[in-house]
Order: structure tokens, then sequence, then C-alpha cells
């Protein structure tokens, strides 16, 4: 069972196939949630290690279906990288960098399907939906570490943006490879959040085929949630089963089949996009700053200061002064210093303008 976990203890994220566990958040009303005091949406529980379902590794052998993988691009062998161990520990980096340097334009490349998924997904958090990752092995970790820093960069609620992985918390430090293949579990883990029609589900997997991310496309199409599908291959599997395919095409990697490396940077970078994007679209930015942050240790706390005196060019002693008064919310003292109002009027003023810093400040 799916349970909402994070790597400082605090609730984030949610990690697929997970035993139950306690301390997860309640979920909105919008969702349907029932959960008891203390637990998940389905009375999930937080901290338990996995319950039995984690599926075991395995042998390769010929019991185990070969699957045909010769068509795939991240699979192909790249001429630059042939002699690699024949190389000069210099040359090696300096092929991996050239590689590296095509990610960026295949990700440009998908603009305009990006933007899509950012507008769709800032609609639907804006109505109460969520933004659910899900993926396998590198692609689901990839979520789930996206999911874990929208917390304290934007302030979003634990629920408003969840991880699954498949495999559940372990596959988060151990290769768990035979999890990826069961469909249905992608299903599971999906009916066990209660995914539903005011949710966007993001199924990650390079490849484009693999079974846990295409069984959950399915079921999120079957329940109405707006589906993205993002691989690093043209004409995936799992690109005919969402509304939006974002597939920025890297080639074949350094080493062959190791999408960790040039896929699994277009996947760091794509994630990045939708949630800053759609961030940025609910007003949990001003400029370039990040004014929805959570000061919660002394690093923060300074970033906190800095921005306020950023937006609103008083010094810093008086920056700290002011965001003290305003328990530390950074939106909260930027309105208040910019419409010289105390914190409680500045709350207002954000309520008023939907939490955008320029209405509250010019209305």
């Amino acid at each position: 069972m799916p349970a909402p976990i994070s790597p400082s203890g605090a609730d984030a994220v949610v990690l697929g196939d997970q035993a139950e566990c306690s301390g997860a958040p309640t979920r909105s009303a919008q969702h349907g949630s029932h959960a008891q005091p203390g637990g998940g949406p389905n009375g999930a529980s937080s901290g338990v290690p996995n319950n039995g379902r984690t599926p075991a590794r395995s042998m390769p052998g010929p019991h185990m279906p070969r699957v045909m993988l010769d068509h795939l691009t991240t699979e192909a062998r790249n001429p630059a990288s042939e002699g690699l161990e024949s190389l000069s520990t210099v040359q090696i980096v300096q092929v991996m960098n050239a590689e590296d340097r095509k990610v960026a334009e295949a990700v440009g490349r998908q603009t305009e399907a990006i933007a899509r998924v950012v507008d769709e997904a800032a609609d639907r958090l804006s109505r109460g939906g969520r933004i659910v990752y899900q993926g396998a092995g590198t692609s689901g970790r990839l979520g789930v570490l996206d999911a874990a820093e929208c917390p304290p960069t934007f302030n979003t609620e634990s629920w408003q943006v969840v991880g699954l992985i498949a495999g559940g918390r372990d596959a988060l430090t151990t290769a768990i490879e035979g999890a990826e293949d069961n469909p249905e579990l992608g299903a599971q883990d999906l009916r066990d959040i209660d995914l539903g029609k005011h949710d966007l589900l993001v199924g990650i997997a390079t490849s484009g085929r693999t079974p846990y991310v295409v069984g959950g496309l399915r079921y999120a199409r079957q329940v109405g949630a707006y589906t993205v599908a993002l691989s690093c291959n043209a004409d995936a599997e799992i690109s005919g089963l969402a509304d939006t395919a974002i597939t920025p095409v890297v080639g074949p990697e350094v080493l062959s089949g190791s999408t960790r490396l040039k896929a699994g940077t277009a996947t760091k970078l794509v994630l990045n996009m939708i949630t800053t994007g759609a961030m940025v679209r609910l007003g949990k930015t001003f400029g370039n700053l990040m004014i929805d942050l959570r000061p919660t240790n002394s690093k923060l706390w300074s970033r906190a200061v800095r921005i306020v005196g950023q937006a609103t060019g008083i010094e810093p002693d008086a920056a700290s002064d002011l965001l003290d008064r305003c328990d530390g919310e950074v939106k909260v003292a930027i309105v208040a210093c910019l419409t010289e109002s105390a914190p409680d009027e500045a709350r207002r003023r954000l309520a008023a303008a939907g939490g955008l810093v320029a209405s509250a400040v010019n209305r």
C-alpha cells in the first residue's frame, strides 16, 4: 500500500507498493477522502517496513519472457563511445559531456507539449487536484525526488505532488527490477491513493513500455484523470495511452541501455519544468523569487531574508525583523512592506488576490 513519507520524516511523497504506515496526511474533501485521524487517504500509516508485497529480485533464466528492445533508441549502441575503455579519463568525461549537451536540445523540442501539461497541472492543483508521478527504477526515483522537493520550495501541501515508485520504499536505494513487470501493481498503487478525475498522472518510462507504468496509465484513463506519458523513445507504447505525450529523444546512451544517463537527465529537466511552471502559474513566485519557501532551517531563513530584501529593497536586518513579525511568511512580509501595512492586513490582501503578490500590492 502506498504511504506518504519524506526524507525528513515529515509527510511529503507516496511510495508505490508500500506496507501500511502511520502519520500520513488526510486528503482534501475534493478527493472524497475518508481517512481516519492520523492516517493516509486509505487509513495507511508511515514508517513500517514493506509487508511482503515488494517483489523479490530474481535471476534471469529461461522462465523469464524475452522483451524485444532492439527497436528502442535508448538501447542502441552509441558510435561515439564504442571504444570507451580505451579512452583516457579526460576523454571519457569529454565524450559524456558532448552527449549530455544533446539533452537540452531534445527537451527543447518538446516545449509545446510540456507547456500544455504545465497549464493542465496548474488548473488541477487550483481545483484541489494532484500531480502524481509514477515510474520504476530511475524514472520512479526522479518522480519521488521532484515530489519531495515541492513542499520546502513552494510551500505545497504534502498530498499535492505525489511520487509513486514500483517496489516501494526499498526501491529508492536498491534496484528491485522485477517490480516493474506487473501492470496490475501500477493500477493498484493508484487505487490505493484514490486517483480520480481531478488528478493529473505523469507516467514516466524512458523505454516507453514499462508494464507498471502501462498499467497505471490505463487505470488513470478509466477513472478520468488527465494522463501524461514521459518517455525517451519515439512511438513509445505509453504515448498512445496518454492525453499528452512528452518524448525527448536523446539518442543512444554512452553506456548502451543505461537510461540513468541522458534519459534520466532529460526526465529531471521535464519534471523541473512541470512543477516549477505550475507553481509560477499558481502565484508561488514573484518575478524569479521563491516567495513561498518554508524557512525551516538557518540556510532557508537566510535565503528568505535575502528574498524579502530583494523584493522590497530594505536592508537585511530590517528584512529579518519584518519576516519574524510575519511568522516567517515571505509573501506576507513582501506585501506588508510594499503596502506599508500590518501582517494581518497583508494576509487579507493576499487572500483577496488569490495569493498573487503583484495583485495584492496593487489592490
